[in-house]
């Protein structure tokens, strides 16, 4: 069976790779991951905030007054926060690369323009064949406007698209005003990819102690229907390639990203809880299914129910929320 896939202009086996996560900062983790049958590896994210504290903790050891910088580092977390510092990202980067023989993507993650973005470049030096653009964020300060928010967030990717020579995908959350809006934008800037979507850890409180708690919840597969909702409208109006992460457990699940229009499907909590093998369980049953009712390759299922060809595109919008809700009856 051909499950051939076509993500960021790259020609993969199959669409099933792993996401950004722990699994990926390993090398023997990386290693088992490939012989599982990985189409590619997404390494986890190099984020803004250790670039900027790095750059700061340079400048304080070359400037006599480094006291006066002593509140402003304040903002930035501890560097053993990050299992990898920026040098050791790259380095990771590059022993990946010579290690496995499938595209490895590399992660930034960060939301305002400036000078870390020449890790963009050293990511691509370091061997990456493609770069995915991690836009977590949260908006929480009411005097910047939504329209300011992604003006400015488009200002960074069209920064980044204009140094780069390898692939760009941006991915993304799910909380813009006009998601639609925002993709088609993103589209007209020429990325290659839109990831869909950035799972929010959210904090708890501890009663007790008084303190926010950090929390962390794998996904489960309820929370795919997001995904399929905007995989299936999304994938009708831009030309980039979309990918979901986000609540792919099992083949059944896989298959219902890839007919709601997904070039690729990126697991990490399912390959959490069962090991690199079970990618390979899913390729296989996705493959089953495929034999059994008679389709000759992947790509025939590719967007087959997204919203431009679904048998009933108005399920995607408002009209399923009316029927669901007039159609609810109590057990």
């Amino acid at each position: 069976m051909d499950l051939s896939t076509t993500y960021l202009g790259l020609e993969l086996p199959h669409p099933f790779m792993p996401g950004a996560s722990p699994l990926t900062e390993d090398l023997d983790s990386v290693r088992r991951l490939e012989d599982a049958g990985a189409s590619a590896i997404v390494l986890g994210s190099l984020f803004e905030e250790q670039l900027v504290g790095e750059e700061m903790a340079t400048r304080r050891a070359l400037d006599a007054s480094a006291e006066l910088n002593a509140e402003a580092t304040s903002y930035f977390p501890d560097p053993d926060d990050f299992r990898l510092g920026p040098d050791d990202y790259l380095d990771h980067l590059q022993r990946v690369k010579e290690a496995v023989g499938v595209p490895v993507i590399a992660s930034l993650n960060g939301t305002t323009t400036g000078g870390w973005l020449r890790y963009a470049d050293l990511m691509q030096e370091a061997g990456a064949d493609a770069l995915e653009l991690n836009l977590y964020a949260l908006a929480t300060d009411p005097s910047v406007t939504s329209a300011a928010l992604e003006d400015s967030t488009l200002a960074l990717v069209r920064s980044l698209k204009g140094r780069l020579k390898i692939p760009l995908a941006v991915k993304l959350s799910p909380f813009y005003t006009s998601l639609a809006s925002f993709a088609q934008r993103l589209d007209q800037i020429g990325v290659e990819g839109v990831v869909i979507f950035n799972r929010f850890y959210q904090p708890d409180i501890d009663i007790e102690a008084l303190e926010v708690a950090r929390t962390l919840e794998l996904s489960r597969s309820s929370e795919l229907r997001l995904r399929l909702r905007w995989a299936a409208i999304l994938s009708s109006q831009v030309r980039a390639s979309i990918a979901i992460t986000g609540g792919v457990h099992t083949a059944e699940d896989a298959l219902k990203a890839v007919m709601a229009g997904a070039s690729a499907v990126q697991m990490v909590s399912a390959l959490l809880d069962n090991g690199p093998k079970h990618l390979e369980r899913v390729r296989a049953g996705v493959e089953t299914w495929l034999v059994e009712h008679e389709y000759e390759s992947l790509r025939q299922a590719l967007g087959s129910m997204n919203h431009s060809r679904s048998p009933d595109p108005a399920a995607f919008e408002r009209a399923n929320y009316m029927h669901i809700l007039a159609g609810w009856r109590p057990d």
